[in-house]
C-alpha cells in the first residue's frame, strides 16, 4: 500500500486525505498548526491518522508521494527534507487530476481569476452541461472527484501550479500578471511569472491559452518561450485576426466563426476590468461550441464574487461598495478606475511591499477622503497624506465606517478596497468583508 502524507489539515489538505484513502493509500495528515475542528471530526470519522501543532519526521520522510498545501513555503525545514530524499512532493491539484478524465478548465491570473471562474461555470450551467466548479474558489478539486462531471473549471493560485507535474487543462486562462505574493518567489518577479505559465506546462496543439493581448508581462512571455498551446488573445485595445475583441462596445469572438457576442453596456458587473473577465468567460465557452445566445444571456444575468465589488447597502444616497478582496495595488486599480463618484476609500492591512504610484491619478480626481485601516499604516500616509484633504486611521472596522458615513454626502461612494492582506486584524479578506457589511447595516 502507497504511503501518501498530506502537509497541511485545510480545506485541500482533507480533501486529499480522502481521495488518497478512497484510492486506497495508507493517509497521514501533519499540520505544523491547530487544525479546526470541523476538518478533524472528517478525519476521525474517515479513521485517517493526523497530528497538529508539529511535523513528525520519521512519519513523514517514510512517504511515497506527498502532497503540500498551498499555504506552506518550499522553505519549510521538512519540506527541504522531502526534497533532498528526493521524495515527490506535489500540490493538490496534482495528486487529484490523475483520479478524472473530466475536460478541465483552468484559470489563473493575479486579478479576476474569482470572477472569470464564476462566470465561466455559470454560462456552462446555463448551456445545461455536467460542470463542477472549485480549486482555490469554493471546494478543493480532491474533494469534488468524486462528482465525476465531464466538465472541471477550477480557480488555480500560482502556489497551486507549483507543485504540479503532469497536469494538463485542456482550456487554460490567463487573466493577467502583476507583482504578488513575492516573499514566496524570493522577490523576483520573473519566478512569479514562470509559476502563473505552469498552467500550460503539459499542453498541446489540441489544448488552448486564453491570455490577455493587453498585459505586457504576459505578450513579453510569450514572444521569448516556446509555447504548445494553442493561443486565443482577448483585448480591449486591439482589433485581433483571431481572438476576441471590442468593435465599437461589441464583443466580438473571431475562432471558430466570426459572432458578435453583446454589447459591453449590457454586462451585468460594471468596469473594464470585467468586460476582459467577461471576454475570457465568453472565449471559453465559445470553444466549447455554446450558443452565443446563450453566453449572452448568461453575461447579462451573472452576479459576481462576494467581496469584489459588491454593493452592500445605499443609505443617505452614499453606496457603501464591499472589494475586500482586492489584496494588492493591482485590484484595487480596477476597483477606483470603476468609481464614477467621489469616493471615501477605506485601504490598509498588511502591505507587501506596495507600491502605490498608479493609483495618484485616481487619488487626485476621485478619492474625497482616505481611512487607512491597519496596524501599520505609515506606508499609506508617506504615499497619500499630499494628495487628499482628510487622512486618518483607525483598528477597527465599525469606527472605519462610522468616520466614512460621517465623511461622505449624497451621490457619493464608500468604498473598501484594501490593497493589501487582511492578517493583521482580521482572520481573513472574507472576514474583512464581512465585518465591512455588519457595519454598514449596523449605521
Amino acid at each position: 500500500m502507497k504511503r501518501l502524507v498530506v502537509l497541511g489539515g485545510g480545506e485541500s489538505g482533507v480533501g486529499t486525505a480522502l481521495l488518497g484513502k478512497e484510492k486506497g493509500f495508507d493517509v497521514f495528515v501533519s499540520d505544523f498548526g491547530a487544525l479546526k475542528k470541523v476538518y478533524k471530526d472528517v478525519l476521525k470519522h474517515n479513521e485517517i491518522e493526523w497530528e497538529e501543532g508539529k511535523h513528525t519526521a520519521y512519519k513523514i520522510l517514510n512517504a511515497d508521494v506527498v502532497m503540500k498545501s498551498p499555504g506552506i513555503s518550499e522553505q519549510v525545514p521538512i519540506v527541504k527534507a522531502l526534497l533532498e530524499t528526493g521524495i515527490p512532493v506535489i500540490s493538490e491539484i496534482e495528486f487529484a487530476a490523475q483520479f478524472t478524465s473530466a475536460d478541465i478548465i483552468g484559470i489563473t491570473g493575479s486579478n479576476g481569476k474569482t470572477t472569470t471562474t464564476m462566470m465561466a461555470n455559470h454560462i456552462l450551467n446555463q448551456a445545461k452541461f455536467d460542470v463542477v466548479m472549485g480549486g482555490n474558489i469554493g471546494d478543493s478539486f480532491a474533494g469534488l472527484i468524486h462528482k465525476d462531471p465531464d466538465y472541471f473549471v477550477l480557480e488555480l493560485s500560482s502556489f497551486q501550479l507549483d507543485g504540479i507535474k503532469n497536469f494538463r487543462p485542456h482550456i487554460a486562462v490567463l487573466t493577467n500578471i502583476t507583482p504578488d505574493h513575492l516573499d514566496r518567489y524570493a522577490n523576483k518577479f520573473e519566478n512569479y511569472i514562470a509559476s502563473k505559465f505552469r498552467i500550460i506546462l503539459n499542453q498541446t496543439k489540441q489544448d488552448y491559452l486564453i491570455y490577455d493581448a493587453d498585459d505586457e508581462v504576459i505578450s513579453t512571455y510569450l514572444q521569448t518561450h516556446p509555447i504548445q498551446s494553442t493561443l486565443v488573445p482577448f483585448s480591449l485595445t486591439k482589433t485581433l485576426a483571431q481572438g476576441t475583441y471590442l468593435n465599437e462596445k461589441e464583443i466580438i469572438i473571431k475562432l471558430i466563426k466570426e459572432e458578435n457576442i453583446m454589447p459591453t453596456t449590457n454586462l451585468a458587473l460594471e468596469g473594464k476590468h470585467n468586460i476582459k473577465n467577461a471576454m475570457a468567460a465568453a472565449t471559453v465557452a465559445h470553444l466549447l461550441k455554446i450558443r452565443k445566445e446563450t453566453i449572452r444571456e448568461s453575461l447579462e444575468c451573472f452576479q459576481g464574487a462576494e467581496h469584489r465589488l459588491e454593493h452592500v447597502l445605499k443609505i443617505n444616497k452614499v453606496q457603501y461598495i464591499n472589494d475586500s478582496k482586492a489584496t494588492n495595488v493591482n485590484a484595487t486599480y480596477f476597483a477606483l478606475e470603476s468609481m464614477s463618484a467621489p469616493t471615501v476609500w477605506i485601504v490598509g492591512g498588511v502591505d507587501k511591499g506596495n507600491d502605490y504610484s498608479a493609483l495618484f491619478p485616481f487619488i487626485n480626481e476621485k478619492v474625497k477622503a482616505i481611512i487607512c485601516l491597519g496596524k501599520d499604516n505609515e506606508a499609506l500616509f508617506q504615499n497619500f497624506e499630499q494628495m487628499v484633504d482628510i487622512i486618518v486611521e483607525t483598528q477597527y472596522m465599525s469606527e472605519a465606517v462610522k468616520i466614512a458615513y460621517n465623511i461622505a454626502t449624497a451621490g457619493e461612494n464608500v468604498l473598501l478596497s484594501p490593497a493589501c492582506a487582511s492578517f493583521d486584524l482580521f482572520k481573513n479578506y472574507e472576514d474583512r468583508g464581512h465585518q465591512f457589511k455588519s457595519a454598514v447595516r449596523a449605521l
